[in-house]
């Protein structure tokens, strides 16, 4: 691991907003769909000029997005951490095919939906023994941005992931028409209010619309409306397992 890596770092403000300290480089994506409108890819859309230090909105409120303008402290912006602190493996479902094994951490998820194309990752992880939907499988969790589902091999036992730059990416839904969370890329270490060292991980997606059930995370509620968010919570069962 760099110097320059070690010195990176997401430092959450008290009731406020992410500080971003030693030149994470920042840039804008956003995302596109199929014929089906299921999400297949990334467009780069703007790279920021590089600092050495910058304070991004967690409350949604800013006028001068992606960046902190003290809307926080004008809106009842609640900032609480609500985020389990287990490791991702305590936390993750699993689900076999013949020759992938898919860890699943539904928490995380962000609804990017990247696991929806070609019938989706689960149906492709069955198929397993047939090239192409094995590739599609790896492309689709490889491409999750918020590390929730992590795909192995059966064989070697090591996860399919691809080296990220150590970045953050401000994701645009443009078939959703809203903003959606910041994409952590490349184990940038984030700490907590209260000192704690949220486990580094390759890719998560921070919050970045204040709305979030499972701060400092993204869970999806920047573009679902409160119907929407009850049906997935069920279907999760969230509430019965929501951890302290």
């Amino acid at each position: 691991m760099s110097v320059k890596k070690n010195k990176m770092r997401i430092k959450i403000i008290k009731k406020g907003p992410y500080m971003v300290t030693g030149g994470v480089p920042l840039y804008e994506q956003k995302l596109i769909t199929d014929e089906a409108g299921h999400t297949k890819e990334l467009l780069d859309v703007k790279q920021h000029p590089l600092q050495d230090q910058y304070i991004l909105c967690r409350c949604g409120e800013s006028k001068n997005k992606p960046f902190c303008d003290g809307s926080h402290t004008k809106t009842g912006f609640d900032a609480t951490e609500t985020a389990s602190r287990k490791p991702y493996m305590e936390k993750a479902d699993i689900f076999e095919g013949s020759e992938l094994k898919l860890t699943d951490a539904y928490e995380f998820c962000d609804h990017s939906r990247f696991c929806l194309r070609s019938g989706g990752i689960r149906e492709n992880i069955k198929k397993s023994d047939d090239p192409d939907a094995r590739q599609t499988a790896i492309d689709e969790a490889m491409i999750c941005p918020s590390g929730r589902l992590v795909l192995w091999d059966k064989k070697t036992g090591k996860p399919f992931e691809k080296e990220f730059e150590p970045s953050l990416v401000l994701i645009h839904d443009p078939q959703k028409d809203c903003q959606g969370p910041i994409w952590v890329r490349g184990g940038i270490s984030i700490e907590s209010v209260d000192g704690f060292e949220y486990e580094t991980r390759n890719r998560v997606t921070l919050c970045s619309c204040g709305i979030s059930e499972n701060k400092p995370y993204c869970d999806g509620s920047h573009w679902m409306n409160a119907g929407q968010k009850l049906k997935f919570r069920k279907k999760w069962g969230l509430d019965e397992k929501k951890e302290e």
